[in-house]
Order: C-alpha cells, then sequence, then structure tokens
C-alpha cells in the first residue's frame, strides 16, 4: 500500500491538475505507462492508478517496460514490485545495447542514443497491446533542464510538451508529472520504499553531463530566486512571438511605446 501522507496527496493533485488543464486523459483511453524501475516512473504509475480508481471516467493502465540488454539490469525486482501491486504490465526484452555499441557516433549522447531506441520500441509495444497512450515520467525538473539545454546548446525555444501527438499519427505521449518537483518524486519514493533499479548502462550514474550542468545552474539559482522553478514552467506557456527573433512569424506593427 502507497503512503497516504500529504505529499501523497500533493503529487496526486498536481497530476490530477495537469491531467484537467491539457486534457491528458479521456474516457476509454487505454494507456502505456513506461516503467524503467526509477523513481519518476514508479511515481508516475502509482498516482495514475490512484487517480483511476477516483476517477469520473474509465480508463486503463498497462506499465510497459523495455529492457534495453544492459548486462545486470535487474527488472525481476520491477516485475515482483508490479505483481505485488497487480499492475497490468509487459516486459519487452530487446537488443538496444547492441545497437547502440555498434551505431552510436564518437561523442554523442549515448542517453539520448538509448532514449529514443527505446522510445521507438514503445510505439511498437503499445500497438501491440491496443494502447492509444504513451505516458513518460518527465517531471517539472526535466522541462526546465530541456528548456535551458536548448537554448544554451541548440539554439532552439523548444521543451517538452504535456500532450503531443506521435509522429506515427497513432499515438499521443503525455507527460502528467509536468507540475511535480524531482524533489517531491525523491521524497515520493523514499517514503514507499520503491525498489529502484539502475539501468545497468556503462555510463549508468554519470548522466548526461550537459544536462547535470544545467540541473546545478537552477539549483544555484534557487537559492538567489526562490520561484525559479514556477517562473520558467509559467514562461513556457506565456510566449510572446511578437518579442522573438523568428523569421518566419509574421511581424505585424507594433504601436508605439509597446517595445520592451
Amino acid at each position: 500500500m502507497l503512503v497516504h501522507d500529504a505529499l501523497f496527496h500533493k503529487i496526486k493533485k498536481q497530476v490530477g491538475q495537469a491531467i484537467g488543464n491539457f486534457g491528458l486523459i479521456e474516457a476509454g483511453d487505454r494507456i502505456a505507462v513506461a516503467v524503467s524501475g526509477g523513481k519518476d516512473s514508479y511515481t508516475l504509475l502509482h498516482i495514475l492508478d490512484a487517480l483511476r480508481r477516483r476517477a469520473p471516467v474509465r480508463y486503463e493502465l498497462v506499465a510497459v517496460n523495455v529492457d534495453a540488454g544492459f548486462p545486470g539490469y535487474r527488472k525481476e525486482l520491477l516485475a515482483a514490485h508490479l505483481e505485488e501491486h497487480d499492475f497490468a504490465y509487459h516486459l519487452e526484452m530487446t537488443d538496444c545495447f547492441r545497437i547502440i555499441e555498434e551505431k552510436r557516433r564518437p561523442g554523442s549522447s549515448y542517453c539520448a542514443f538509448c532514449a529514443r531506441l527505446r522510445r521507438g520500441v514503445l510505439y511498437t509495444v503499445a500497438d501491440r497491446l491496443g494502447c492509444n497512450k504513451l505516458a513518460l515520467g518527465h517531471h517539472l525538473d526535466d522541462f526546465i533542464e530541456t528548456l535551458l539545454l536548448n537554448q544554451f546548446y541548440v539554439g532552439t525555444l523548444k521543451a517538452m510538451c504535456p500532450k503531443l501527438l506521435a509522429d506515427n499519427g497513432r499515438h499521443t505521449v503525455i507527460r502528467p508529472l509536468v507540475y511535480v518537483v524531482e524533489a517531491d518524486i525523491i521524497e515520493f519514493a523514499k517514503r514507499n520504499a520503491f525498489p529502484i533499479i539502475s539501468c545497468a548502462c556503462p555510463v549508468s550514474g554519470q548522466g548526461d553531463r550537459q544536462r547535470q550542468r544545467m540541473k546545478r545552474l537552477v539549483r544555484d539559482l534557487t537559492g538567489e530566486i526562490p520561484h525559479l522553478r514556477s517562473s520558467l514552467l509559467h514562461a513556457m506557456g506565456n510566449v510572446q512571438p511578437r518579442h522573438l527573433l523568428d523569421r518566419r512569424i509574421a511581424c505585424h506593427e507594433v504601436p508605439q511605446g509597446d517595445e520592451s
């Protein structure tokens, strides 16, 4: 059983708000929830299930795990947890590890390549399981870090979207943890003693160095600007195209005194 304390209710409320604000879940949805065995995906699965039990509309959840084939990946711990809590689930074995080792360009991100391969597998499995939506465990900090990464390293104003039609046109990707900060997820996972398992990849624990720099930047600036995370999240939904430099956007005459 989950610990139904104030933190549980806080996270559940935030996820419920995200579902309502962005229309993430609709009646009749069958949702594949990507579950890696990490803190984020455990939290996502359990909170969605808690909301499902009292939801005004009926929807189904199927936990989906993609085993990339890294030696030492302990998916049996994840499977035991899913069975203990009576979740419908599917474990998919792949050869992503071999593909990464053979095809990854020198100097390119190991994690990014792995994530693209896993996403493709998730779409395939979602089709097979009859799921129309795919839920991913990206939280508020992931949204902010992606926004900063794209500005600093790619030169684009782009982050993540809470609800996005996949390129295949068949699945909708949803990210219900958009309002939940990572620190709360860490504490929630600890209080519920989730059996966290490492992905067991060769760079496990190192993470993406650029993303780690963004994490440190946000953490350091939050000491000076306590509302930094909420401000950056709000900025993603408060775009002012007239004041940007994208020449593809039709320019309109700016009223005198309106330029800033």
